[in-house]
């Protein structure tokens, strides 16, 4: 770290569990967000402001003006472009020593797979039950952590797969949970609609448990999965178990 790395971060050096170490953790690091809309803007802004080294950004969508009612990332100059490189310029407005790869392309099996062995950490910002399973699919494969989170209407929720420890017989993926089998019925923000500060709130704790991760501080979210009923604002937990007949980390 140079003279301005110290300035810029000093409000990391100051806490004992981050410090020098930590923070150079950060810097060393690289993160894989899959999704810049509603989650993936805090997510990016923070991750970007807190000097994690390399991320890149995957998202096949453009901006429309239905998403700046809760996509911070993306503004009115930013209509029509690709959400990933609008999101990438106000990352580099914001830390320009960040290096972004902004990929406007859908997230399949193959392109995960020439993601994932180079990148420390995976957050979820996806909006649909596909996407979800092939970013848990490709980070059990690869044996990378992934940070999950989804909001719709009032209600929002967030959790750790560990997949490290998933393949060991640890901790839960997330098919542990949402069985890819189970049926479960995509929820859409355009029909069900979303408060705004909602993709917020889980956002900023996905990026929280990502530069946890990375920095090798605190305890994560592993086999916890908290709730938020936005209406009384009320948190609740529930433990996750991991499933032995899990068709993707169940070996």
């Amino acid at each position: 770290m140079n003279d301005d790395d110290l300035l810029r971060y000093s409000r990391h050096l100051l806490l004992d569990e981050i410090g020098i170490e930590g923070q150079q953790r950060l810097l060393d690091a690289s993160a894989l967000i899959v999704g810049a809309g509603g989650l993936g803007s805090p997510v990016a802004l923070y991750l970007a402001s807190a000097g994690v080294g390399r991320i890149t950004l995957i998202d096949h969508d453009t901006v429309s003006l239905t998403n700046l009612q809760r996509q911070i990332a993306h503004d009115m100059g930013s209509l029509d472009q690709p959400k990933v490189e609008s999101a990438a310029a106000r990352m580099a407005a914001l830390n320009p020593g960040v290096q972004v790869r902004a990929l406007a392309r859908k997230a399949d099996a193959a392109l995960l797979d020439a993601e994932l062995p180079v990148v420390d950490v995976v957050i979820d910002c996806t909006d649909n039950f596909a996407t979800r399973h092939l970013v848990n699919a490709a980070c059990v494969r690869h044996a990378k952590p992934l940070v999950s989170g989804a909001a719709i209407g009032f209600d929002g929720q967030i959790s750790v797969y560990d997949s490290r420890r998933a393949i060991s017989g640890e901790q839960p993926c997330y098919a542990c949970l949402f069985p890819p089998e189970s049926g479960f019925e995509d929820v859409a923000c355009s029909t069900m609609g979303v408060f705004a500060p909602m993709v917020g709130i889980v956002g900023s704790m996905e990026a929280a448990e990502a530069l946890k991760l990375l920095a090798g501080i605190g305890e994560p979210l592993s086999g916890r999965l908290l709730m938020l009923d936005g209406r009384r604002m009320q948190w609740s937990e529930i433990a996750v178990q991991r499933d032995p007949q899990c068709p993707v980390c169940g070996g």
